[in-house]
């Protein structure tokens, strides 16, 4: 496998600056996700690293080696694509083994290289099939497939299960996360999805806007999220933000409050007396009852989703929270409520 190391990289489009300076280090064997929102440069920085888009600024590294201008061939790298782009008029096994033919792979190498990513992908019962024949998830495990085939150091995958219903998206997830541990391979997955980010991902790169915002394992930037960026962006439903007061300070703690927020003691530093600041308090810390720490608002809306109830409330303010109540509880629309938080829990952000 291979280890990756971004310095600075760059990429411009004309006057427009797409990626604007990424330093990151990807060990071998490590699974990596690149997660942010549309539009944030994710998809250009992985084409980038398979040599599918030149590199206006920086540097990159796969296993020590100055790729910058090196042909995608030569990086060592395989990509899966969002479309599977098979050849509609081959059979599976002629599909998964185009790419050895065209190099001329000894005959027989070919044949052991697919029956073996066949009986990885569990595609045995289906070399002789055309991609018509197939279904979607069967079909991203032939594209899957043809990357295998090419043993490279560095998987790539570009969004690969957004062609795919929940259900399917599922079970391929599961299907990449036990192809990961037997390979043991080097991996970057994009995508936009943050739920998929935060099942696969050894470690997570949150971009938005060309810049790097966060990089960590999952859970670390689920409880630690640098700005309120990455908090909004990870974790679902997304962390409510309300705007409250600072009433006092005293050393790492500020007291704040609203019409909203009852006064509560939480960590912060930078503020003083005053300011104004933005609370950041995620669904599942909110529990049904009254004192420190308490959001007041009236039940707009019950979802009940059977191990859960999400509330959503109007707040006095204008704004809106919601709460996960990990228990099928009854809610009357208009019905003025109380859900309390651990000051601990929640997070406080500069206005």
């Amino acid at each position: 496998m291979a280890t990756l190391r971004l310095e600075g990289l760059r990429k411009k489009f004309g006057a427009a600056e797409i990626i604007k300076g990424v330093d990151l280090d990807i060990a071998d064997g490590e699974f990596v996700v690149f997660v942010g929102p549309s539009g944030c440069g994710k998809s250009t920085l992985l084409r980038m690293i398979a040599g599918l888009e030149d590199i206006s600024g920086g540097d990159l590294f796969i296993d020590g080696r100055r790729c910058n201008d090196m042909e995608p061939r030569e990086r060592g790298i395989a990509m899966v694509f969002q479309s599977y782009a098979l050849y509609p008029h081959l059979t599976v096994y002629q599909n998964m083994s185009f790419g050895l033919t065209l190099n001329r792979t000894p005959k027989a190498e070919v044949e052991a290289r697919v029956r073996e990513a066949a009986r990885i992908l569990k595609l045995e019962q289906l070399l002789e099939r055309r991609p018509a024949q197939l279904s979607g998830g069967q079909r991203q495990r032939v594209a899957i497939g043809r990357a295998i085939v090419r043993k490279p150091s560095v998987f790539l995958f570009d969004e690969p299960l957004s062609n795919l219903d929940a259900a399917l998206r599922m079970d391929m997830r599961m299907e990449i996360a036990r192809l990961h541990k037997e390979l043991g391979a080097t991996m970057i997955y994009v995508t936009h999805d943050q739920v998929e980010a935060m099942t696969l991902a050894d470690k997570i790169v949150v971009l938005d806007a060309g810049r790097v915002q966060q990089i960590g394992a999952p859970i670390e930037l689920y409880k630690r999220p640098a700005n309120r960026f990455v908090a909004g962006f990870i974790g679902s439903p997304k962390m409510n933000f309300l705007d409250v007061r600072v009433a006092t300070v005293s050393g790492g703690t500020a007291t704040v409050e609203s019409a909203t927020v009852a006064p509560v003691a939480v960590a912060a530093s930078g503020l003083s007396a005053g300011d104004r600041a933005v609370l950041g308090v995620r669904p599942q810390s909110l529990r049904r009852e009254t004192g420190a720490g308490a959001i007041r608002g009236t039940v707009s809306l019950v979802e009940r989703l059977g191990a859960e109830t999400i509330v959503s409330l109007d707040t006095a303010s204008g704004e809106r929270a919601l709460a996960v109540i990990p228990q099928d509880e009854t809610f009357e629309a208009g019905s003025a409520v109380e859900f309390r938080f651990e000051p601990a829990a929640a997070h406080l952000f500069a206005a």
